[in-house]
């Protein structure tokens, strides 16, 4: 989530995740397969999170932004930031849904 309007999002999902006991590794890391938001481990297993936030439905919702093609491209990029693909890697999202001076998140494993 590169966008400065989004970047809130990323601290609030970040806190979220840290909060459960996530250790952080890297924040808006590019791959050749495409960024990933924040990349974090928990308990032996790398986590790959893709964040999403919408303020309405108008453009869909978060979840909606999050294709197969995308699921795709982030496990690439697990694999491409670890150097190896023997790993555990699990790839989530946090959906924002909101502004700054409201919202709610959503916490999803993303199935491959």
């Amino acid at each position: 989530m590169g966008t400065l309007r989004g970047r809130w999002a990323e601290e609030v999902a970040l806190r979220h995740l840290l909060g459960k006991g996530y250790r952080l590794l890297g924040k808006n890391r590019r791959t050749p397969f495409g960024e990933v938001d924040l990349f974090l481990e928990k308990e032996g297993v790398y986590v790959v999170v893709e964040v999403k936030q919408r303020a309405s439905r108008a453009f869909g919702t978060p979840l909606e932004a999050i294709t197969p093609g995308k699921v795709e491209r982030l496990l690439k990029s697990a694999r491409y930031l670890l150097g190896r693909d023997d790993l555990p890697v699990r790839l989530e999202a946090v959906l924002v849904y909101g502004t700054p001076r409201g919202y709610r998140l959503e916490h999803l494993v993303l199935e491959v």
